[in-house]
């Protein structure tokens, strides 16, 4: 939970390819304190059966980046959802042209920041939801 010193994350990630919430992907977070700041890894989650993350660590008082980090390749592999899109061309043995998606975002006191990922095999998209 926020407060006026604090911004708070949450996520979600719904597999575009099948129209469903996408399970089991590990997410990590990491912030920083400034642009010029290093990144901290605060610690990560996995997506639960409706493809949220509800117990991602709280952000430290004084974050203005956050990064999100999702190993999208071992959801693929494991749900093998590029081999069922069979007009798909295969790009790796592995079936995940993404194996790992990256989204770095701003954050300011006092606000929540929900950033759902839409994601299939071959692209994936990000906004911020509420």
């Amino acid at each position: 939970m926020s407060t006026a010193t604090t911004a708070s994350v949450s996520t979600h990630i719904l597999d575009t390819s099948i129209g469903r919430p996408a399970e089991g992907v590990a997410v990590s977070l990491t912030a920083r304190s400034g642009g010029d700041a290093e990144w901290v890894a605060l610690g990560g989650s996995a997506t639960d059966a409706d493809g949220r993350c509800k117990d991602l660590p709280a952000l430290p008082e004084g974050t203005t980046h956050v990064r999100l980090d999702f190993e999208t390749e071992a959801y693929f592999v494991s749900k093998k959802q590029a081999e069922a899109q069979q007009d798909a061309p295969r790009v790796r043995d592995s079936g995940a042209f993404f194996p790992e998606v990256a989204i770095t975002f701003a954050v300011v006191p006092g606000e929540h920041f929900h950033v759902p990922l839409l994601l299939n095999p071959f692209g994936y998209s990000v906004y911020r939801g509420s």
